[in-house]
């Protein structure tokens, strides 16, 4: 599958991304100025926990834009339906379009996704099938990388050692505050929020249910999926190699099945 760069025209969205890519910017910067890079420096802290912090920031960055630019499954205008799925598409009532079913008309993009969960005015674009594994990636990642912010804060004021070359009344002064205060909010909430919409995202994935599916029925309505959970997930990802699954830089590649097939609804 070519990677195809797809944008939503829509002030909000950009204003969204920004405010994300702003935390990330702060916590990849001020982190490592303050805490990591000091106290490497003095020998406090081994350089693999260096690597690590900058593996997390890269791999968060990559799936923030790449779910942000990536087609999250567009039909075209003129849809090449094969014949043996043509019971499996039905008329959008909005764009006057086919499309496969647990497909859904976004309104805000202005068409047709195949296999819409949600639309994200976070990363400004539509969750759908061909980019609901980067937005995965996203929310494990960035968790990843608010944990990692959170420990760091913690231990420079209750675990390591001072810094030698450093006043530590003049440090706290002029850094407790950014620190301990907006470092650690936006770890919390980052770390909550994301944790909280990784399960949802998961819990979805799992029981082939997708949020506006969830919306649409009421929960014991739903058939839970009775496919082993590495097969769903190997379809949501394009890949039945797990280590690929955490790999935001590659492409995905749509596996063998019943991608469009309806879900049994009671």
């Amino acid at each position: 599958m070519k990677f195809r760069l797809h944008f939503v025209v829509d002030p909000m969205g950009w204003f969204c991304v920004s405010a994300v890519f702003s935390v990330w910017l702060y916590n990849t910067v001020f982190i490592p100025m303050l805490v990591l890079f000091p106290h490497y420096r003095e020998g406090h802290i081994p350089w693999a926990l260096v690597v690590s912090y900058y593996l997390a920031s890269l791999f968060c960055l990559t799936a923030l834009l790449r779910s942000s630019t990536a087609d999250p499954g567009r039909l075209p205008q003129d849809p090449h339906i094969p014949h043996s799925e043509r019971e499996h598409w039905e008329l959008c009532n909005k764009c006057n379009l086919m499309r496969p079913k647990r497909s859904h008309h976004c309104s805000r993009c202005g068409h047709c996704v195949r296999r819409m969960d949600h639309h994200c005015p976070w990363i400004n674009n539509c969750v759908g099938e061909d980019n609901h594994w980067l937005f995965l990636q996203l929310c494990f990642y960035t968790q990843v990388l608010s944990l990692f912010t959170l420990v760091l804060d913690f231990c420079q004021y209750y675990y390591f050692q001072p810094l030698a070359n450093l006043r530590q009344e003049e440090f706290t002064g002029h850094h407790e505050l950014a620190l301990l205060r907006v470092s650690s909010f936006m770890g919390l909430v980052m770390f909550g929020g994301m944790g909280s919409l990784f399960h949802t995202q998961l819990t979805g994935v799992l029981s082939d249910t997708t949020t506006i599916e969830k919306m649409a029925y009421f929960k014991n309505e739903v058939v839970p999926s009775r496919r082993p959970w590495q097969q769903t997930l190997a379809e949501v990802f394009g890949t039945r190699w797990k280590l690929l699954w955490f790999l935001p830089f590659r492409s995905r590649q749509p596996l063998g099945g019943a991608t469009f097939h309806p879900r049994a609804l009671v």
